[in-house]
């Protein structure tokens, strides 16, 4: 893992949502979330588009003996909800391969083999219907849309409890200074209280209400 994967790897996804918010970069994966409130993940994107099947249909794709340890798999099926991208022989395969974990603007399914492996998988829903002779691969490890935020091949991806977020390549250790400048005030915040300190004194000495405020620089 590298480094600036293992600073997000620290970071909660509401801690780097304000990072994002304060440097006017979205990047919260809207709807997008785990299929269990355990499941925690952070890599570098292996991105998949996807599109409706032609005549002949195109393959829903053979990627993942390619996809490398420590990835996070991000496919964009483009939200749609009534055929999945992902089941159970991609999870065993996944899991297996030492890849992070795998995001889906769309549905997943066999949901049961994830949970019991616990590999993270986070999507819109889940639903049994495949996506065979319904959509093809149009696109790899190009940029797509997660949730209305751009994801670009080696983004770093987060997840959690409270979803996924991606930090752009380009802007990581901005975002990521960001991130933990906010999360340390916020501990300084959570001390102060715990040692007899009003929340609103706490709060204003530590501009808790600044914190995400958008970069004027």
């Amino acid at each position: 893992m590298d480094s600036n994967v293992e600073r997000a790897a620290k970071l909660d996804t509401a801690t780097i949502s304000d990072a994002l918010d304060r440097l006017a970069i979205v990047g919260q994966c809207y709807r997008i979330k785990p299929r269990d409130a355990s499941f925690r993940m952070a890599g570098r994107a292996f991105t998949i588009l996807y599109g409706p099947a032609g005549n002949p249909p195109g393959s829903v794709g053979d990627y993942i003996d390619d996809v490398p340890e420590g990835s996070v798999i991000v496919l964009d099926n483009g939200g749609r909800d009534d055929a999945t991208v992902w089941g159970d022989i991609l999870t065993e395969v996944a899991n297996r391969r030492k890849i992070a974990g795998t995001v889906i603007d769309g549905v997943c399914r066999d949901v049961a083999l994830c949970l019991e492996l616990g590999y993270p998988v986070f999507a819109r829903d889940h639903w049994m219907r495949t996506g065979k002779d319904r959509v093809q691969v149009e696109g790899m490890n190009v940029p797509v849309n997660i949730g209305n935020a751009r994801v670009s091949p080696g983004d770093i991806i987060r997840g959690d409890a409270d979803g996924v977020v991606v930090i752009p390549q380009e802007h990581e250790d901005q975002v990521l200074a960001s991130a933990e400048e906010i999360g340390a005030a916020e501990d300084r915040i959570r001390e102060a209280v715990r040692g007899g300190l009003r929340l609103d004194e706490a709060r204003a000495k530590f501009k808790y209400f600044a914190l995400q405020s958008k970069d004027k620089s």
